[in-house]
């Protein structure tokens, strides 16, 4: 990745590509399988990057095709036929490198109603330190909005170097985020960019949520975390339910032990199961089937692959019924989602 962020001269005559977008380009002309392997090597900042490019990309010509490869692998390559970067494209090449649902999360935040994340570069690579120090005199806001940009444990990190009371505002103003238009983000960002020495001329309206502050939340230490969400919980019980929702997702169910998750398949409708473990990994299924009887474990899995096409939102819908059921036990205290 580093290698591909090298500043580059030359290309043909016409579109001229950055550094990011010469990276998707090569993705795409790979194919899916290829790149999907690549990108799994990526980070979430690179990867959200790359994918933000790849989604916008016009359609490239033969030439450029040709020096896309030419620069990346030495070697001149003459296409047939033109080809574009598209949404559905990188929803089939994240499917495969990071899973269904990180797919349509990661795509939420990269089609192509949104600018670049590259915009936001600069301010990501700071240090969690210096992040908070360019922030201490912004209000709550205008943090979060900042932090939505940050990979989960950067921001927690900033997040810990807060006051608790700002703190506690901040992560209340991300779950409540909502999109925001691209004319207040670039100010901001020409305002935050001032400090650190440098203008970044364009901005992308990324949103928090109740999701972007569950990473967030998960990423910070365990102890502080409690606290935050115990004193919000005084003030906005119903988001701290909701937060605390996301920050358990359906995939975390594999790192329960057996007899947690026996307690929790006792309560789920088989039916439900099916729909639920369709589009989960063989990981997650192994562990959910396993701790049901083999007869009902094989008729869970007939069940699955007799199942006709099933869309994306029906399975969300399964699975956080099952969820609904997780923290109900949590709450009743019969189980616990927390290591010691």
């Amino acid at each position: 990745m580093a290698e591909a962020k090298k500043k580059r001269k030359g290309g043909p005559k016409g579109l001229q590509l950055t550094q990011s977008q010469k990276l998707a380009a090569f993705l795409i002309v790979m194919g899916e399988d290829a790149a999907a392997d690549i990108i799994k090597n990526f980070d979430d900042n690179e990867r959200e990057l790359v994918c933000a490019e790849m989604a916008n990309l016009p359609v490239l010509d033969a030439a450029m095709q040709g020096s896309v490869l030419q620069e990346f692998t030495g070697m001149a390559v003459e296409a047939q036929s033109g080809i574009s970067g598209s949404v559905d494209f990188t929803r089939a090449v994240l499917e495969k490198s990071v899973g269904l649902f990180k797919a349509a999360e990661i795509i939420g935040r990269v089609g192509t109603a949104r600018t670049s994340v590259a915009t936001m570069q600069q301010i990501i690579d700071l240090d969690s330190m210096s992040i908070c120090n360019l922030l201490n005199e912004e209000d709550p806001q205008t943090i979060a909005l900042v932090v939505s940009y940050l990979p989960a444990l950067k921001g927690s990190e900033v997040l810990m170097s807060m006051p608790d009371r700002v703190r506690e505002m901040v992560v209340e103003k991300l779950a409540t985020l909502e999109s925001t238009p691209i004319e207040v983000v670039e100010t901001l960002g020409e305002v935050l960019s001032a400090k650190v020495g440098e203008r970044v001329s364009r901005a992308l309206n990324q949103t928090g949520g109740e999701k972007s502050a569950a990473a967030v939340l998960n990423a910070m230490n365990k102890e502080e975390r409690k606290k935050l969400l115990d004193n919000m919980d005084e003030r906005a019980p119903d988001l701290v339910r909701s937060i605390r929702m996301k920050m358990f997702t359906f995939d975390d169910l594999q790192t329960l032990d057996l007899k947690t998750i026996q307690k929790i398949m006792r309560e789920v409708d088989a039916s439900k199961l099916a729909i639920a473990l369709s589009a989960a990994t063989d990981t997650l299924k192994d562990a959910m089937l396993g701790s049901l009887s083999k007869r009902a474990a094989e008729n869970v899995r007939e069940e699955i692959d007799n199942m006709g096409k099933i869309s994306l939102r029906e399975v969300e819908v399964n699975q956080n019924s099952i969820i609904d059921v997780v923290r109900q036990l949590e709450t009743e205290g019969e189980i616990s989602l927390e290591g010691e």
